[in-house]
């Protein structure tokens, strides 16, 4: 399941294509390939950006074909799209790479160390909490979309936590500004323990949910709580 992200490295945003089901290929796939490929990503660019693709995917199935390597995720930076594979064996892979790229109009360049641990995907591509609260919200945001809602328009949204001790819960509800969010329910459940309800109007823009959520995760970070997720209604009242 590849999901897609942004994160800001030394100032500058890069997006990043991760797979959340890397882990179950498990410590067999011990070499890490990195293949970057040339690619100017500007506006003026969009009309080649169905060949990069194909490009990419026929790269990424010619490798997984192969049973050699499997596809963790891609970064965009400078300039450069940078594919990134674990595989369970060093040889022969330089080979199918250049099978597929040499014969395409991309400059390119490759190579293969052994991480053993996947540090670098666990630094590089592995989305964090937060980032992974904005997937989710982004796909919230999508499927609001595709219903025609107005996301400019505000309403209640709801946003639900949960923390390790009742203690933890209660010192959490007394240090909230209304300003920032309002207590409306208790939530217990399994998915909840410790769990609360709170609300908050604002627009579901993806930089409105964007902030909000920040804000929010800033607070839990005070009182060791848990983010998990938010809900709201369509503008116009709809479920």
């Amino acid at each position: 399941m590849r999901e897609i992200f942004r994160r800001i490295e030394d100032d500058n945003e890069i997006t990043i294509e991760v797979d959340l089901n890397v882990y179950e290929y498990g410590k067999k796939y011990a070499w890490l390939l990195s293949v970057f490929i040339k690619f100017d990503t500007s506006d003026e660019m969009q009309e080649g950006f169905e060949e990069y693709l194909e490009t990419k995917e026929s790269l990424i199935i010619a490798l997984e074909h192969s049973k050699k390597a499997k596809y963790v995720g891609n970064r965009m930076v400078d300039g450069w799209s940078e594919l990134y594979f674990y595989t369970d064996d060093s040889k022969g892979v330089d080979r199918l790479v250049s099978n597929i790229l040499t014969s395409s109009n991309y400059a390119y360049e490759s190579h293969i160390v052994r991480d053993l641990k996947w540090d670098f995907h666990h630094k590089n591509l592995k989305p964090n909490r937060l980032e992974l609260a904005h997937i989710q919200s982004d796909k919230i945001i999508y499927l609001l979309e595709e219903e025609g809602d107005d996301l400019e328009l505000p309403r209640p949204v709801e946003y639900y936590v949960s923390f390790d001790t009742p203690t933890q819960k209660e010192r959490f509800l007394e240090s909230l500004n209304e300003k920032q969010f309002i207590f409306k329910d208790e939530i217990s459940s399994d998915e909840f323990e410790n769990g609360i309800a709170l609300t908050r109007e604002h627009t579901v823009t993806q930089n409105g949910v964007r902030e909000v959520v920040e804000e929010l995760f800033t607070i839990l970070k005070e009182e060791n709580g848990y983010y998990k997720g938010w809900s709201t209604t369509l503008a116009n009242g709809e479920a």
